[in-house]
């Protein structure tokens, strides 16, 4: 049984924790950071989440890429997140290389790379969970840690179904908005009624006013890469289209669907 982490969010999470301020005057404000304190509280992060989880063999770590595909889906995606990372990002991100098996694959963000790792069937023989708060996470199908809750296990009927409520809802932490007046509950209750199908999400989209272009510029800003949505000769992503699984009734399948929608990374 394997771990795998994103280990970008933690990474971000200590370093900024780490981070302070030293005001030299006449207009010079520069921020500095104890590295050994950025590690020491990494460190324990990994030995918390080991810890809770208590039976694995391995940790791999996952971490973003410095450029984003989504970029050329939605140039404003993640556009209020363009502050540099934090003070001791880069030398722990290079200590983690040294550590542990650690993956980073150009143009995804670590959720993609996770999972396409999760769902590579020669890697699920060997049993993984996945660690993230993000609730994006909650579209792949497996074993899923949220750092907070119990493990849980994903169907992938169920992340089919978060993959639609998501479309229809959009993401402010990302930076793309979703339908008017649709949040997930709202967006749960309907696919819940129509089918988790294409065609509900569509309808949705044009009840308010939007395009199918619109519905289909969210689907694949929302989509989290699985194996199957990448090209792993040329090393780039196959955009998410509907296909006739996309456009079929799903009626078996319900998803809690929480106020709050979990973390974003």
């Amino acid at each position: 049984m394997t771990l795998l982490i994103d280990a970008d969010y933690l990474a971000y999470k200590t370093c900024a924790a780490c981070e302070d301020e030293a005001d030299f005057g006449d207009d010079v404000i520069v921020v500095t950071s104890r590295f050994s304190e950025v590690l020491t509280m990494f460190k324990r992060e990994l030995e918390n989440i080991s810890r809770r989880i208590g039976y694995f063999d391995d940790i791999t770590l996952f971490f973003s890429s410095s450029t984003n595909f989504r970029k050329t889906i939605s140039p404003d995606y993640k556009g209020h997140r363009n502050r540099k990372k934090p003070c001791g990002y880069k030398r722990l991100l290079n200590w983690c290389g040294d550590n542990y098996v650690t993956i980073m694959i150009d143009d995804l963000e670590a959720d993609d790379a996770l999972g396409i790792f999760a769902t590579d069937p020669v890697e699920a023989q060997a049993g993984h969970i996945l660690c993230s708060p993000d609730k994006d996470m909650r579209q792949i199908p497996g074993l899923l840690y949220d750092l907070t809750n119990p493990v849980t296990e994903i169907t992938k009927e169920e992340g089919d179904l978060w993959h639609f409520i998501q479309t229809m809802s959009g993401d402010q932490t990302d930076g793309y908005a979703g339908v008017p007046t649709i949040g997930t509950k709202r967006a749960a209750a309907i696919l819940e009624k129509e089918g988790c199908n294409w065609k509900a999400v569509l309808d949705t989209f044009i009840s308010k006013g939007m395009t199918e272009d619109d519905a289909l510029k969210n689907a694949r800003l929302a989509k989290i890469l699985q194996f199957e949505n990448f090209n792993h000769d040329a090393n780039i992503p196959i955009l998410w289209t509907p296909t006739t699984s996309s456009n079929g009734v799903n009626s078996g399948t319900k998803l809690q669907v929480e106020a709050s929608g979990g973390s974003a990374a």
